[in-house]
């Protein structure tokens, strides 16, 4: 894989003493979930706060905004449907480079159903000032109703769209071996991090509903994921909230053929297993187990709306007539915008990999992204 600069491999060093010392202070050991909380998150120097640049083809890797407008040309149609059902209000949680925001802005205006607000929660300063760049850059004119947040806010009503958030949020990591059931954290193995186990407590010594699998197998259980939905339970008070990212229902996620796991880390477009390698400079990704976050969801108060393949969802939202009404552009310009929509739908891109699940609370169905294919009974 390409060697970092200087810069950068000196702040993964600094990062990596700072959680050795963690792991020092903790007696040896700290449970997965705090290592890729610091990894991802550590103020200025995690892979989210820190200042290298994650996203498009300089970056680490391509998310389905920066594939084709058209992407944020679907999702607009269902979110102009959540806000005219509940409040004209919208709310981006991890907006990562910002062309998804400037995108649905400039969708949105098209369809007259501009949010009165459009809010962002993100937690990383240099993403801040790069989103803040791209709105400024495409859609000058409609940057002034964009502002951001660093916390929840105490209530809601509007739509809330999250593209590849939940894979981020720190997962745990468990053993189920033929002796027992075991949280894997970090130690240290003269100087460099290590797994270690210890018995698994509480909420890790089973998953509801999981097939069942020979030992050994190892997988995550994402509780953080699970408590940012709950979370929302309490805070909307009408509205959705519209939830795109990469994983499976339950029984798939804990297949007995997946024995190791769906932890990845991604460094330049290239993808690897070994989230110990230079910490920082490193995407940290688990597959997201749906059937755990619409449970979530259920159990706070909320209603389960919809699930589908993204595929799915973006052709119930218009897709293929978004992609005709371009013919007029020119061959070349319409041949990107065609190439870029058949990888965000074809089965072996990310149309069937990518799920999209709604949760909300007072909104009537039907859904425009859920009228064809739903698939709420696989979960």
């Amino acid at each position: 894989m390409p060697e970092p600069d200087a810069d950068a491999a000196a702040a993964s060093a600094q990062l990596a003493e700072r959680i050795r010392e963690e792991i020092r202070r903790a007696g040896g050991w700290i449970p997965f979930s705090r290592y890729m909380e610091l990894a991802l998150y550590a103020p200025g120097l995690g892979y989210y706060s820190g200042g290298a640049r994650k996203f498009g083809a300089a970056g680490d890797f391509v998310t389905a905004p920066e594939l084709s407008p058209l992407f944020a040309q679907c999702l607009a149609v269902q979110l102009a449907q959540i806000m005219g059902r509940s409040a004209p209000r919208l709310l981006e949680a991890g907006a990562g480079s910002g062309i998804l925001a400037a995108e649905l802005l400039l969708a949105l205006e098209r369809l007259g159903a501009l949010p009165e607000r459009y809010e962002i929660l993100e937690l990383s300063g240099e993403l801040r000032a790069r989103q803040q760049e791209t709105l400024l850059a495409r859609a000058p004119r409609l940057a002034a109703r964009v502002g951001w947040l660093e916390a929840l806010p105490e209530s809601f009503s509007g739509a809330l769209v999250a593209n590849e958030l939940l894979d981020a949020l720190p997962v745990e990591v468990v053993a189920w071996r033929e002796h027992g059931v075991f949280a894997r954290g970090v130690g240290l193995e003269d100087g460099a991090f290590a797994w270690r186990e210890r018995p698994a407590e509480g909420a890790l010594l089973a998953v509801p509903g999981r097939p069942t699998f020979t030992p050994p197998y190892v997988s995550e259980v994402g509780l953080a994921a699970r408590a940012w939905i709950a979370e929302w339970g309490r805070i909307l008070r009408r509205g959705a909230l519209l939830l795109l990212d990469y994983g499976f229902p339950q029984r798939e996620v804990y297949h007995p053929q997946r024995a190791e796991g769906t932890l990845m880390c991604h460094y330049r477009h290239h993808a690897h297993a070994d989230p110990f390698w230079l910490p920082g400079l490193n995407d940290i990704t688990a597959h997201v187990d749906f059937t755990a976050i619409a449970e979530a969801g259920h159990e706070a108060g909320l209603d389960v709306l919809g699930y589908t393949s993204q595929a799915q969802f973006l052709l119930n939202c218009g897709l293929a007539q978004l992609l005709e009404a371009r013919q007029e552009d020119g061959a070349v310009a319409y041949a990107t915008l065609a190439s870029g929509a058949q990888k965000l739908i074809s089965p072996a891109e990310m149309g069937e990999l990518f799920k999209v699940l709604m949760l909300g609370k007072e909104i009537d169905a039907p859904l425009l992204g859920f009228t064809s294919g739903d698939r709420l009974h696989a979960l």
